[in-house]
């Protein structure tokens, strides 16, 4: 029941239940009502009359004396009244009741009377606690009235509450009592001095009583704060409402207490009885309590989004705004605070220039707030304000009355829209640049993007592509030209099976029915799509086959020729061999003319150098053919230096120049083979015999560190170009003399099958130094297996 209709219900009951002791009252209002009907009917008599019961009517409101000197007293009010009043104050006198009541009136309180007959001078009197008697002057008119004393109610009057409450007796009878005893909500009455009168069975429930009787004589109370209210009714003879909580039975109830004097009427009602209502507000309390949450939660959550929102009331005023609102458009938060109207908004938002820029503000304002009169939803609709930003605003009805406004900067968005349509044209242009068929496949199996390549390549057209769709359609399309069907069923797994092992790149080749070859691989993509790429490879392949062909030809000439290296090689040894042995043979003969002596070591020289180069030869093809092993074993510096220096000893001082080795003694040895390390160092040596002059000095130096041996052979010759420094170990260099130019590329390569490498450090015209890298322990694949270290 709503909370109007439960006062309305109490309001009747009050009524109901004070019928019994205001019964007199309610016939003195009748009495007026028929005397103003009388005033009107005499209307027509003299303006004296008439000014004499308009002022009677409007200065009292019960039992009435007009005393006029030398007249009769005019009397007003029911019988019933009039006579209550004379057996309260004329019992004993004898006469009409009027004069008998003026008498008795005046001889109680005569001064009082006596001044207001003479002088109009008002007076009030209480006649004990339960009548009070008024005087006043209307119009040359003394009036006295005679009314039930308002402050207290007697005894009797309240047992005959009692009983009428309880007997559910009264004029309309309809039950009050009764009504109100069967009420679900507790209702009770208080006298003047806040002790219980009547309470009906909710009432004796709540408080833990079996009848009234009990309640009284425990003094219990239905809640303090309730006393408290009724009390104040009482006291001021006016309405009062008030709200409490009670705890009981376990639980809290939430209580709205309505508190109305049975005397109402502000002093005339003060000091009387009080009809008290609790009405249990518990279930409504409870489901404000979770709306209100429900509310908070609801602003809470529209406050951690991104989005700003405004919801304006039925009224066209702010009713909430998020945190997002206020920081979109910067505003004050004591100025949304007040609630300020949508019109305010939007013109504190158009001097701020955060509106769009219109010709005619007025008309866009005025279509802006039409959206209160809409039902539905409207279009989104987007802001172009003048700092550059774009915002997305949605408009829609909120369900409580007003409009719910959602703001969104979709300026970022727009931006990345824009920059994601150009990257997506120059990607389309650029596969169509390619050479390579490419199709696109989403995870659905739809064909999203392909290039001109790739209509070209299976001689279809873009309509019958778009006609198809998706892969299935497309490989039967496809078919025609490669009917591989394990092909395509490999492919199709690839772009619909989501499975991260099916969706890894493939790549293979296949025949297509008019002769050509085509490669195919896929592709995984980042947004679920795959990749699928077909190229023409026929031109490919038949090159790769065509070179594979002239690598195996070169191969075999290769082959050949070491062959005839090595067999021109051998070739020559052995005339070469005949040669050094006779033009030995002719230095020893005695008899042989110094100048033809001088001739066959000539001979004997050239032919010995001869035969160096062809050794060279044949080591460089042998280190070319991967042939060449090395016999490794420990190798002690000082006696490579030394066997070094004997054999180009004569050599070099013969020019003039000096050879000089240092070696410290306690250099380790290294794992290397001896006869080719001596053999590089050679080399080196004859190089710089060669270079340097008369005076000049040859070097031969070695030092070790933690991990590696340099040897280093200097000169201080003439020196290399700079130009030819980069070529200095390069095989057939031409050279100003001696040799074929291989002596320092097979330098160069015994060093690198030693795990070693060489440099050369030269300035023109100072000389040159050769510096080999040796490891103290050979890391070479060109040991033999049974020297290699383990």
């Amino acid at each position: 029941m709503a909370e109007a209709d439960i006062a309305f219900a109490a309001a009747a009951g009050a009524a109901g239940l004070a019928l019994s002791i205001s019964v007199w009252a309610w016939r003195l209002r009748r009495a007026v009502s028929l005397r103003e009907s009388m005033v009107d009917r005499e209307r027509a008599a003299t303006a004296r009359s008439r000014v004499q019961y308009d002022g009677a009517l409007s200065a009292f409101d019960d039992v009435r004396l007009g005393l006029i000197p030398g007249e009769p007293p005019l009397v007003l009010g029911r019988d019933e009244t009039i006579e209550a009043v004379r057996l309260a104050f004329a019992k004993d006198v004898q006469g009409p009741p009027g004069a008998a009541l003026a008498e008795a009136l005046h001889a109680g309180l005569p001064e009082a009377i006596d001044a207001l007959l003479a002088e109009g001078t008002p007076f009030e009197a209480h006649d004990g606690d339960d009548w009070k008697i008024e005087g006043g002057a209307v119009n040359g008119i003394a009036w006295l009235r005679v009314s039930p004393a308002a402050r207290t109610v007697s005894q009797a009057a309240l047992q005959g509450l009692r009983q009428g409450v309880e007997q559910g007796s009264g004029e309309h009878g309809f039950g009050a009592g009764l009504i109100a005893d069967a009420s679900p909500s507790p209702t009770w009455v208080v006298d003047h001095d806040g002790r219980l009168v009547w309470a009906n069975k909710a009432w004796l429930a709540e408080v833990k009583c079996a009848t009234v009787e009990a309640a009284r004589e425990t003094q219990a109370s239905f809640d303090r704060g309730a006393d408290q209210l009724a009390a104040e009714a009482g006291r001021v003879g006016t309405h009062q409402e008030g709200f409490r909580w009670t705890a009981g039975d376990g639980r809290r109830r939430a209580w709205k207490i309505l508190a109305e004097p049975l005397f109402s009427g502000g002093a005339a009602g003060a000091g009387g009885p009080v009809l008290v209502f609790a009405i249990d507000m518990t279930e409504a309390e409870e489901t404000r309590d979770t709306l209100r949450r429900h509310v908070t939660a609801h602003d809470e959550t529209l406050n951690h989004l991104a989005d700003a929102v405004a919801i304006f009331g039925p009224s066209k005023k702010l009713a909430f705004h998020n945190i997002a609102f206020q920081v979109l458009f910067n505003l004050d938060p004591a100025w949304l605070n007040e609630r300020p109207t949508h019109a305010e908004l939007l013109d504190r938002l158009r001097q701020r220039r955060m509106l769009p820029e219109v010709i005619d503000y007025a008309g866009w304002k005025a279509r802006e707030l039409e959206f209160y009169e809409a039902t539905e939803a409207a279009a989104d609709d987007s802001w172009s304000l003048p700092d550059g930003r774009t915002l997305r605003v949605v408009r829609q009805p909120h369900p409580l009355g007003g409009i719910l406004l959602l703001f969104s900067d979709i300026t970022g968005e727009l931006s990345l829209r824009s920059r994601f349509n150009a990257q997506l044209q120059v990607q389309t242009a650029t596969l169509d640049k390619l050479n390579d068929a490419v199709a696109v496949f989403g995870s659905d199996g739809r064909l999203r993007l392909h290039n001109e390549a790739f209509e070209r390549f299976w001689g279809l057209s873009t309509e019958r592509l778009e006609e198809a769709g998706d892969f299935d359609a497309i490989a039967e399309l496809c078919k025609a030209a490669l009917p591989d069907a394990a092909l395509w069923l490999g492919l199709k797994a690839r772009v619909a099976d989501p499975d991260p092992e099916s969706r890894v790149p493939i790549s293979g080749e296949g025949r297509t029915t008019d002769g050509r070859t085509a490669a195919w691989q896929t592709r995984p993509l980042p947004d679920g799509a795959t990749l699928v790429a077909f190229s023409d490879v026929t031109a490919r392949r038949e090159l790769e086959q065509a070179l594979a062909q002239r690598e195996a030809a070169l191969k075999e000439s290769q082959a050949l020729k070491r062959e005839f290296v090595g067999s021109v090689s051998y070739e020559l040894r052995t005339p070469l061999t005949t040669i050094v042995g006779y033009s030995e043979l002719l230095e020893t003969m005695g008899d042989l003319p110094e100048r033809s002596r001088q001739h066959a070591g000539a001979i004997r020289v050239a032919a010995a150098q001869l035969t160096g180069s062809i050794d060279d030869v044949l080591d460089m093809a042998q280190i070319d053919a991967g042939e060449m092993e090395l016999s490794l074993g420990d190798v002690r510096v000082r006696d490579l230096f030394a066997a070094a220096v004997e054999k180009h000893r004569p050599r070099i001082e013969g020019r003039g120049a000096t050879l000089k080795a240092v070696a410290a003694a306690n250099l380790p040895a290294i794992r290397a083979d001896a006869r080719r390390l001596a053999q590089a160092v050679d080399h080196l040596l004859d190089n710089a015999g060669r270079s340097v002059s008369e005076g000049g000095a040859v070097s031969l130096r070695a030092e070790a560190n933690g991990s590696e041996l340099r040897i280093r052979v200097e000169d201080t010759g003439r020196g290399i170009p700079y130009h030819l420094q980069a070529h200095v170990f390069d095989r057939f260099v031409k050279r100003e003399r001696g040799g074929p130019g291989v002596g320092l590329a097979l330098v160069k390569a015994l060093v690198e099958l030693h795990g070693g490498w060489a440099e050369v450090e030269s300035e023109p015209g100072k000389g040159a130094a050769f510096i080999l890298h040796l490891p103290l322990e050979a890391d070479s694949g060109a040991a033999a297996p049974e020297l290699a270290l383990g």
